[in-house]
């Protein structure tokens, strides 16, 4: 971690104090829905036989300082990383280069694609998808350079389940809701202020998403016509429920638009997709099985990791929901879009890739703004640049300042520093098997202090924050010639914003950062000109 660049913060509080400060998180929390159901190993199955406990969400006691202007050109660039990413994903040519590469040796790719490869043999009937996206970033200051200005790298770009966008506006709320009863001591000259709290929109901008593409889908095409509807697919149980449902319940109150959660594992239960070639999916809930629901969208917020695909059955699933009419959040495209190995074609040094797709956009402006967030990302395979990452990987020194990631989404799976040579050796000498994965240079961030409240405990110390900035983005992608080129040039973005933001916060000492993984907390930032 590099030094420090922020002012001393945050304050020293008496014990009367910080009583004061976390009995109000706790209830404020309560009161708000910024909650999670108790992780299994905290209670007894007897204590929660019906999973309706709720406890505090893991946050931060107090908002995180973070550099204004890394802030703002996060928020400014996000409509061209949606761009950018809708262009990826209706460029299936593109998509089957960087994708055949990979099926050899990750099985999960290789099914993922076989999921498209079927629907296209048979033929997409929704032309429309819809992306509700983060781009994760961390603060970087370069060590070998004191006094240089603070920038952001990305961490990752991710296409799939995109959480936390519910408690993240509630995060924000609690935060300066601390500050309105006098929670936090005043410091000299003022840290916080009113000022520092920017307003964070991500619940209304991502369910604005929700209910645009639900509009885009049309009127019922059932004859007769059916009631249409949003299905959230799930897992159950579920800890993090409650950010799920501060996006889904204003869909069913504000926006009049029923919204059904139902659980990946029983799509093939309450589901059927009509064998005319309209494939329009339906849904009857358990709840009322004699009520008939058309579904216009599919957001998921499963599917996203193997362990989600214990039998064919549940691949089965995914391939019923992706043939079906219904406009898709994400389409398997746009899944496979938001793999590491795309971030690492990107961001390869001297990759002509982010010119090439952004060129033939209209934020080509941006292509350079976009590049400034890339840190180096390399392939572990035959060519001169994997061939240098492969040295980098298996050397106890050079290793250290590198994180090795799979093609895989949530928290958990990255391998960090001196443990990657020992990793990689317990692979093989086969090296097929390392292409499944990206040796990325690590992000130095400043020192920074902040407490984490977690299962009633508080933690304090040196903390690492990470910064997501929402889009969402409503395409549509081009009918393709048949047997000719898939390149995506004559799709075209219908809608595309910016929408909120994110951040995380670990400590230090954690490697990973990922809050329903059970490694950080939410947080939100404290804005400081530094």
């Amino acid at each position: 971690m590099a030094a420090s660049i922020y002012p001393d913060f945050p304050p020293k509080t008496t014990l009367e104090q910080q009583e004061y400060l976390l009995s109000n998180i706790n209830d404020w929390s309560i009161l708000n829905g910024l909650a999670v159901r108790p992780s299994a190993g905290l209670l007894s199955t007897s204590t929660d036989l019906s999973r309706t406990l709720a406890t505090t969400a893991p946050v931060t006691l107090y908002p995180s300082l973070f550099p204004r202007t890394c802030f703002e050109e996060a928020r400014a660039i996000q409509k061209a990383y949606n761009e950018l990413y809708a262009a990826i994903a209706r460029d299936r040519d593109w998509l089957k280069q960087i994708v055949e590469r990979l099926i050899e040796v990750d099985d999960f790719i290789a099914k993922l694609w076989s999921v498209h490869l079927e629907v296209e043999n048979e033929g997409y009937v929704q032309n429309i998808s819809l992306g509700l996206f983060r781009s994760d970033y961390m603060v970087h200051t370069d060590p070998a350079i004191p006094g240089t200005k603070p920038s952001m790298k990305q961490v990752e770009f991710n296409t799939i389940a995109s959480s936390f966008g519910g408690l993240s506006t509630k995060v924000s709320q609690l935060h300066s809701y601390l500050n309105t009863i006098s929670a936090y001591p005043p410091t000299s000259p003022a840290t916080i202020t009113p000022a520092s709290f920017p307003s964070n929109p991500s619940i209304e901008s991502l369910n604005l998403g929700f209910s645009t593409a639900h509009r885009a889908y049309g009127p019922s095409r059932s004859s007769p016509s059916l009631p249409l509807c949003i299905l959230f697919i799930v897992t159950i149980p579920e800890s993090n429920i409650f950010d799920q449902l501060a996006l889904s319940t204003p869909l069913q109150t504000t926006a009049g638009i029923p919204t059904f959660r139902l659980a990946f594992s029983s799509i093939l239960y309450h589901t059927s997709v009509s064998s005319n070639k309209d494939r329009i999916l339906t849904y009857s809930p358990p709840h009322s099985p004699d009520t008939t629901y058309e579904v216009s969208l599919i957001y998921f917020r499963a599917g996203y990791s193997p362990s989600h695909y214990p039998s064919s059955a549940s691949w089965d699933a995914r391939l019923h929901l992706e043939r079906s009419a219904a406009i898709k959040c994400p389409s398997i495209l746009t899944h496979l879009a938001g793999s590491k190995k795309i971030q690492q074609e990107l961001a390869t040094p001297h990759s002509s890739h982010l010119a090439n797709f952004l060129s033939r956009t209209s934020s080509s402006d941006m292509i350079e703004r976009i590049r400034n967030t890339f840190t180096a990302i390399y392939p572990l395979d035959a060519t001169p640049e994997g061939q240098h990452a492969i040295r980098l990987a298996t050397s106890a020194k050079d290793s250290e300042g590198y994180v090795l990631k799979p093609q895989r989404e949530g928290g958990g799976n990255n391998v960090y520093g001196s443990k990657i040579p020992a990793f990689l050796a317990g692979l093989g000498d086969d090296q097929q098997k390392w292409r499944s994965h990206i040796l990325m240079e690590l992000i130095k961030p400043p020192t920074l202090r902040n407490s984490i409240l977690r299962n009633g405990e508080v933690q304090s110390g040196e903390v690492i924050g990470e910064l997501g900035v929402y889009g969402v983005c409503l395409w549509r992608n081009g009918p393709g010639e048949a047997g000719g080129k898939n390149d995506g040039r004559d799709g075209e973005v219908l809608e595309n914003w910016e929408a909120g933001f994110l951040l995380r916060t670990k400590g230090r000492e954690s490697e990973e950062g990922g809050v329903a993984a059970g490694f950080g907390a939410v947080d939100s930032p404290c804005l400081v000109d530094v």
